[in-house]
C-alpha cells in the first residue's frame, strides 16, 4: 500500500530545518522538566507501600486523608483518584509495616465506616529493593544505547551511528519529558516503555539508512542532499504505515487499558510520534550537518572493493598451483 507517489521525492532536508527547531525546543523544555517539577518516582524506586481501594459510590478523599493522617505509621500518605471517582490509591512514603503484616486489611478495617470497599491490590517495596530497580533500569537503558552504537559503527560508518544514538537520545528525553509533564510516576512501566522505544526508534532509523547506503552506490554523481530525500521518500509509505499501526493500538491501549497501564501506553504513545518523527527529520538531517562525505564513501569502497579483488585473485593463484 503506498499514501504517496512511488517516483515523486520530497525535500526533507529542507524540512528538517525547521524540524531541527521544533525538535531543539521540545528537548530544551523537557531539560526543564526535568529539573523543575522533576520525576515523580513510582513505588518501585522509591520504595513504599501502594494500595488500590475501589468503593460502590464515590470515594470521600477529604475523609480518607483524614483518617489515615491520624495514625502515626502513615503520616505523609498520598491519596488519590485512580481512573474513575470511585477508585482511589493510598501511597505511603515508607514501608513501615512489614510484609508478613496484611496492611490491606488494616486499611480496609480504619476505612470501613467510610463507606462499602473493596481492596483491589497492595504493593510493597523496601527503599533498599527501590534503590537496586533504579539503578538496574537506568544500566538497561545506558547499555541498549552502547551496545546499539556498537552494532550502528560496525554495519555503518561512524557518522551514521553517531546520528542513530542522538536521534535515540533526543526521542528517549522528549518522551521522558511527557511522563514529567502528564504526572505519570516514574516506573519500571515507564523504563519497560522507553526500552521499547529505542527498539522501535532504531528500526525506524535503520530502515532509512539502509535505504541510503543503497542509493549511495547507485548515485555517485549525486550530492548527499538528493540521496537523502530520495531514500527517505522511497521508504515513507512503509515508515507511515508502521507508525500508524503502532499508534493506534499504544491509543487504544492508552483509552481502555485503564490508569493502571498508563506508565506504559502514555510514553510509547508520545515515542511513537517522536520516534517515526526523528527517523526522518533529525536523524538525516544530523548525517548532513556532520558533514558525511559522499567522494570518501565511494574512494573507501573502491579501495575495500580492490582489495578483495586482490585476495580473489591470490587465492586463484594459490589453488592453480602458481604460488
Amino acid at each position: 500500500m503506498d499514501f504517496f507517489k512511488y517516483n515523486k521525492i520530497y525535500d526533507f532536508i529542507k524540512m528538517s530545518n525547521y524540524g531541527i527547531v521544533i525538535s531543539a525546543i521540545f528537548f530544551t523544555a523537557s531539560i526543564i522538566l526535568f529539573i523543575k517539577p522533576g520525576f515523580s518516582l513510582g513505588v518501585d524506586f522509591a520504595g513504599g507501600t501502594i494500595v488500590q481501594i475501589q468503593y460502590t459510590k464515590v470515594a470521600p478523599l477529604a475523609e480518607i486523608r483524614k483518617r489515615l493522617e491520624s495514625v502515626e505509621s502513615f503520616k505523609g500518605v498520598q491519596v488519590s483518584e485512580f481512573g474513575s471517582p470511585e477508585e482511589i490509591l493510598i501511597k505511603l512514603p515508607t514501608a513501615n509495616s512489614s510484609v508478613e503484616q496484611n496492611i490491606g486489611e488494616e486499611i480496609a478495617k480504619l476505612l470501613s465506616d467510610t463507606g462499602e470497599l473493596s481492596i483491589r491490590r497492595v504493593d510493597i517495596v523496601g527503599p533498599k529493593v527501590g534503590n537496586e530497580l533504579k539503578e538496574k533500569g537506568t544500566l538497561a537503558l545506558i547499555l541498549a544505547l552502547v551496545s546499539i552504537m556498537v552494532y550502528v559503527s560496525y554495519r555503518y560508518e561512524w557518522r551514521f551511528a553517531l546520528t542513530s544514538i542522538l536521534a535515540l537520545i533526543h526521542d528517549v528525553v522528549i518522551t521522558a519529558g511527557a511522563v514529567v509533564l502528564f504526572k505519570i510516576d516514574l516506573s519500571l512501566e515507564v523504563v519497560a516503555a522507553l526500552l521499547t522505544l529505542i527498539g522501535y526508534s532504531i528500526n525506524d532509523t535503520i530502515i532509512i539508512f539502509d535505504r541510503i547506503r543503497e542509493t549511495i552506490n547507485l548515485r555517485v554523481n549525486d550530492n548527499l542532499e538528493s540521496v537523502i530525500n530520495e531514500a527517505i521518500s522511497g521508504t515513507l509509505s512503509r515508515t507511515i504505515l508502521t507508525s500508524l499501526t503502532v499508534f493506534f493500538v499504544v491509543l487504544t491501549l492508552y483509552l481502555f487499558g485503564g490508569e493502571i497501564i498508563k506508565g506504559f501506553s502514555l510514553p510509547m504513545l508520545v515515542g511513537s510520534i517522536v520516534g517515526s518523527y526523528s527517523s526522518i527529520f533529525v536523524a538525516s538531517k544530523l548525517v548532513v550537518l556532520l558533514k558525511f562525505d559522499l567522494k570518501k564513501y565511494h574512494q573507501m569502497l573502491a579501495e575495500k572493493n580492490k582489495r578483495a579483488l586482490e585476495k580473489k585473485k591470490l587465492r586463484e593463484m594459490y589453488e592453480r598451483g602458481r604460488i
